[in-house]
């Protein structure tokens, strides 16, 4: 990159340049999949750092680059405030703004720092991009996916299911592959002026190269059978009081329209709280369950009590003939989506503009029973649960642990009709894919409107439906065994290498001579 290393940019020119530069991320992720792009992005982005004259210069670059990276690839979050919330269209449209400003300072912060670490201390350069930079924007990337209750959506490490990156994965998830990335687009600045860093850059697309012919886990048991509907039901009429029988009748007649060992439906398929269903409607699902030897997982709201409310699956397994009523599974999901499924303190007024039903939500506890399903065991999880890989991973680490049965597959159960045809879909398939990748496991996807799929432990998608058609994915799935190195720790592995990379980036700082 000679030409761009010596390339000086006005301050002006540098903020253009970073703005544009994030928003070229959308291009890395689905449904596109130029990965290159985002290295090569934050490249520039990690140069005009090395030019920026002030530390507010480099807080500015970074939420610059944040603000257009957030706002292009979570835009679709202004169909569900305006369309299908109610919401005026300036104000969802300022929403959606100022959410990407929010996320943009996560990178600020570490681009501040960088830049306040490098003016600070007469170091040579490499110290500052290889070390400090990957291991500041892990550490945002990081904050970002817990931080006010987390909104990790499009961090750099999920545009990379289907890159040489892929097979570091397992063990080190989604974050580590954002410090990989983040190492990449250093080796690729210091490369006019360091071969050493292009020999680096090559040995670590190899080496994931090499990663990704490893197998962390292997078979369990005997493969089963599933079905996996997806309803298509238009998220304007779905909670309509005019199309509730209809909805049931529908899932009813796709559950009952022929056997499997696991039949799935979407996220609250069931618009209605279980106790205000037809009182003969479960009973009938439980009788076909037996008949046919198969097991129902069913997304339905739950009530508790007054104001008590879950988003949760129940499971429904065939009864056996000493038992007078079937036992039922149940699942809570346990991460709420802010605004969407909880009210945040102080905000009850931004969610009344918005016609949202069922928005406060009980949470479900953090670590829950898998599903029995023949050889396998299932565990559920709801819509935007599987952009939260530590906890998925945390549960089967307790499980584990405990000596408790640990999942074999994963199923989420999705609605994200609320974002219409959009890049959200092919986005969240891929967020999917990140997980069977760090899990080890297959992931079961039934959705609404889509993306419906079984998705392969090495992330790849085995079988998949056409959004926005109704429609029934049936396959035979295998489940499997075994703990990845990402699921026996977690992000703390790639936690602590990161504090390491600042304290030997401090400790180098401290003996280099005050010349470069």
């Amino acid at each position: 990159m000679p030409q761009l290393t010596s390339f000086r940019f006005s301050p002006t020119q540098a903020a253009i340049a970073a703005l544009f530069a994030g928003a070229c991320n959308v291009f890395a992720f689905a449904p596109y999949g130029y990965w290159p792009i985002q290295i090569l992005a934050l490249a520039l982005l990690f140069h005009l750092l090395q030019q920026a004259a002030s530390v507010k210069a480099g807080v500015l670059l970074g939420w610059l680059y944040g603000f257009g990276w957030s706002v292009v690839c979570v835009y679709w979050l202004y169909i569900s405030m305006h369309q299908y919330g109610g919401m005026p269209a300036p104000l969802a449209a300022l929403a959606v703004a100022l959410l990407a400003l929010l996320l943009g300072a996560f990178p600020a912060l570490a681009t501040g720092l960088a830049t306040c670490f490098r003016r600070d201390r007469t170091v040579p350069a490499w110290i500052t991009l290889l070390l400090v930079l990957p291991a500041l924007w892990m550490f945002s990337e990081w904050l970002r996916g817990w931080v006010f209750t987390g909104f990790p959506w499009a961090i750099s490490g999920y545009a990379h299911t289907a890159s040489p990156l892929t097979g570091y994965a397992p063990l080190i998830g989604v974050y580590g592959l954002g410090w990989l990335v983040a190492v990449l687009a250093a080796c690729l600045v210091l490369l006019p002026g360091k071969k050493s860093a292009g020999v680096l850059l090559l040995a670590i697309l190899a080496l994931g190269l090499g990663l990704k012919s490893l197998s962390w886990a292997t078979p369990n048991g005997q493969p089963i059978s599933v079905r996996l509907l997806q309803g298509n039901v238009p998220q304007e009429i779905k909670f309509d009081a005019e199309q509730l029988n209809a909805t049931l009748t529908l899932y009813e007649d796709l559950i009952r329209a022929a056997p499997a060992d696991l039949i799935a439906t979407p996220e609250t398929a069931l618009p209605l709280l279980a106790h205000q269903l037809p009182v003969d409607y479960l009973p009938r699902l439980a009788e076909f369950a037996t008949a046919s030897n198969s097991h129902l997982a069913i997304g339905i709201p739950i009530s508790d009590g007054p104001q008590q409310y879950a988003n949760s699956v129940i499971g429904i397994a065939p009864t056996p003939a000493n038992r007078a009523t079937p036992k039922l599974y149940r699942y809570d999901k346990h991460h709420l989506v802010p605004f969407g499924e909880f009210i945040p303190f102080g905000f009850r007024w931004f969610v009344d503009m918005m016609n949202i039903p069922l928005g406060d939500f009980s949470r479900g506890d953090a670590l829950q029973a898998p599903f029995s399903v023949k050889d396998q065991w299932v565990l559920p999880n709801i819509c935007y649960e599987d952009l939260f890989g530590e906890e998925i991973a945390g549960q089967l680490r307790a499980s584990n642990a405990a000596g408790n049965p640990v999942a074999s597959l994963l199923l989420n159960v999705s609605n994200i009709a609320w974002f219409g045809d959009s890049i959200a879909l092919p986005q969240h398939l891929q967020i999917s894919q990140m997980r069977a990748l760090e899990t080890g496991r297959p992931m079961l996807r039934s959705t609404n409107t889509g993306v419906t799929a079984i998705i392969a432990p090495d992330g790849k998608v085995l079988a998949q439906l056409k959004p926005y058609e109704r429609n029934v994915l049936t396959a035979s799935v295998q489940g499997y065994r075994g703990i990845t190195p990402y699921v026996a720790v977690g992000n703390a592995f790639i936690v602590l290498l990161a504090l390491a990379l600042l304290l030997a980036a401090w400790y180098l700082a401290r003996r280099t001579p005050s010349s470069r």
